[in-house]
């Protein structure tokens, strides 16, 4: 029964987390400026996209419906926000990298504890 307690505590936090970085993207004006800089195409239409994705997942993780296929998204965006975000930090060294890293490899870790917790 804890196990379950637990696994229900993580679906609400990561829940949260990506509703509420969804509701961020889609209400602040300008917020595609952010990916225009890291050179992604279209960022308007990859910020809408991303933050419907976050939504939904982000809801369908909380309510408990489709939750092993809602976390694949997920953990594609937090793979590509790493990638352009973050490993470029490496080259202020290793410890600044960890330092800013810190929260998308938790909700990495906790993404995936998601995953394998469901069949």
């Amino acid at each position: 029964m804890k196990n379950l307690t637990t696994l229900k505590l993580i679906r609400y936090v990561v829940g949260y987390v990506f509703i509420a970085s969804a509701i961020l993207k889609l209400l602040v004006p300008g917020f595609a400026n952010g990916f225009a800089n890291y050179g992604l195409p279209y960022p308007e239409t990859t910020v809408l996209i991303v933050a419907i994705t976050e939504l939904i997942c982000g809801g369908l993780i909380i309510l408990n419906y489709y939750v092993k296929k809602a976390t694949i998204p997920l953990l594609v965006i937090m793979v590509i926000a790493l990638l352009l975000t973050k490993i470029p930090v490496l080259h202020d060294g290793f410890f600044q990298f960890a330092f800013e890293a810190r929260l998308d490899i938790v909700i990495l870790v906790l993404l995936a504890i998601i995953w394998r917790s469901y069949k």
